[in-house]
C-alpha cells in the first residue's frame, strides 16, 4: 500500500505533464505525430484522474500512521501543485482569453494607429478589420458580418490568418483554444469536443476528423490601405480586460519579435522566413516576402492559370490575383496596369467598378509552417 501511495501519485503527475505536453509548444512535442495519443489521454483525462485519485485515497487510509502522514501530506503538495499549474495555469484557452467585450468603431472613432496590419473582410456590403495585434492574443474572434457567422482566426507561431464560417454540418458551432500541434493553433468543437486546425480549419482528431470549415475569403493588409478601399469599414478595438497582453509597439508585425516561436529570420526560405502561400485550382507555391518585397509584382504560372502577385506600396499589404489575359503586368504606387487598364489593390478597375480581376487567396506564413501543411508546395 505504501507504494501504491508512490507510484500513484507519480503517475497522476506524468499524466497531468503528459496531457498538456503533446498539445502545448514545449520541447519536441511539436515535432511528433501524437495527436491521437494526445486527443485520448484529454478525452478520458477525468477517468485517469479519478483513478489515481482513488489509489491515493485508498493507499493513503490503508497505511495511517503518525509516523508516515506528514511524508505523505508533503507528498500532496507536489502532486496538487502539478495539477494546478497544468490545468489552470498552462491551459490554453486560461492563457489566451476572449474579449469580454468585441468593440467596433468607425474610421472616424477609430483608435487603432492605421500603419498597423489587420486581417480585412467584406460581405453584403459590410466591411470589417480585425488588428493583427488583438488576434495574435485572442486567436480566435467570432463575429457576423453582413448577416454571415463568421471565426477569425491567427496563431503568431505561424504567422497564419485565417477566416472561416462557423458551420458544421449545416450548424452552427462555438470553438474554444484548446492547444497546438505542429506549432499551428487547435480549436475544439463545442458540440462533439473534435480538435480543428488553425490554418486549414480541418478536424483533425475526434468524431469530425477529416470534416473542414468553410473559408471565408480575407485579405492582410495596413489598416490604412484597408480603409482606402473600404472608408465605411468598422475596425475592432481592443479589449479593455486585454490591453496588458497586447502588442502595443507592434514588434511582431514588424517581424522584430525577439521570442523562440515567434521571431522571424530575415533571409530567405529559412524556417522562420515569411512567405506569400497561394493554394489554387489543387496547387500550391510560396513566394519569398524579400523577393517580393523588392519586386513588387510577381507574374508566374500556377498550374494551368496565370496569377499576378503583388505587394502595396506600404511593403505590408499584398493580394493574388488571375490574369485571363496572360499579359505581363506592371505596378506603380498601388496601382496595377494590365493591358492599358488600371486596377486598384483589390483588383478593381479604376473608372469602371464592374470589371474586376478574380481575387485568389494568399496568406503571409513562415515559411516552416507553409512546408509543413503544404508539402507538395511549389515554390518560386
Amino acid at each position: 500500500m505504501k507504494k501504491l501511495f508512490y507510484i500513484s501519485s507519480l503517475l497522476l503527475i506524468c499524466f497531468e505533464i503528459a496531457n498538456v505536453y503533446f498539445i502545448m509548444p514545449m520541447l519536441g512535442s511539436q515535432e511528433m505525430n501524437s495527436i491521437d495519443a494526445a486527443y485520448f489521454l484529454y478525452t478520458w483525462r477525468w477517468i485517469f484522474r479519478i483513478l489515481f485519485g482513488l489509489f491515493l485515497v485508498l493507499s493513503f487510509y490503508k497505511t495511517w500512521n503518525a509516523l508516515w502522514i506528514w511524508v505523505r501530506i508533503l507528498m500532496l503538495v507536489p502532486v496538487s501543485a502539478v495539477c494546478y499549474l497544468f490545468n489552470f495555469v498552462m491551459a490554453a484557452d486560461k492563457m489566451f482569453l476572449q474579449p469580454q467585450e468585441l468593440i467596433l468603431k468607425s474610421s472616424a472613432e477609430n483608435e487603432v494607429p492605421v500603419d498597423r496590419i489587420v486581417i480585412g473582410i467584406v460581405n453584403n456590403g459590410e466591411a470589417k478589420a480585425y488588428p493583427v495585434e488583438y488576434l495574435t492574443y485572442h486567436h480566435q474572434i467570432q463575429d457576423k458580418i453582413g448577416g454571415k457567422e463568421v471565426i477569425i482566426t491567427y496563431c503568431s507561431v505561424c504567422r497564419s490568418g485565417r477566416v472561416f464560417e462557423p458551420v458544421v454540418k449545416n450548424k452552427p458551432e462555438k470553438f474554444r483554444l484548446v492547444g497546438m500541434d505542429h506549432y499551428n493553433a487547435m480549436f475544439e468543437d463545442e458540440t462533439t469536443g473534435s480538435w480543428w486546425r488553425q490554418v486549414s480549419g480541418e478536424a483533425i482528431t475526434g468524431e469530425l476528423k477529416g470534416e473542414k470549415l468553410p473559408e471565408f475569403f480575407s485579405r492582410q493588409m495596413s489598416l490604412e490601405d484597408w480603409l482606402v478601399l473600404y472608408p465605411s469599414s468598422l475596425i475592432m478595438q481592443a479589449d479593455p480586460t486585454s490591453v496588458s497582453q497586447y502588442d502595443p509597439d507592434a514588434k511582431f508585425e514588424k517581424g522584430e519579435s525577439t521570442g523562440a516561436l515567434t521571431g522571424t529570420n530575415h533571409e530567405s526560405w529559412k524556417n522562420k522566413s515569411w512567405v506569400i502561400g497561394i493554394e489554387h485550382n489543387n496547387f500550391s507555391k510560396a513566394y519569398d516576402w524579400n523577393y517580393l518585397k523588392e519586386n513588387r509584382i510577381i507574374n508566374d504560372q500556377l498550374g494551368h492559370s496565370a496569377i499576378i502577385v503583388v505587394m502595396g506600396d506600404d511593403q505590408k499589404s499584398f493580394a493574388a490575383f488571375e490574369n485571363s489575359t496572360r499579359e505581363t503586368a506592371t505596378i506603380s504606387g498601388d496601382t496595377l496596369v494590365l493591358c492599358n487598364q488600371k486596377f486598384n489593390m483589390d483588383g478593381t478597375e479604376y473608372g469602371n467598378p464592374e470589371n474586376r480581376l478574380i481575387k485568389i487567396r494568399a496568406y503571409q506564413e513562415f515559411w516552416h509552417s507553409w512546408l509543413t501543411f503544404h508539402p507538395l508546395t511549389l515554390r518560386y
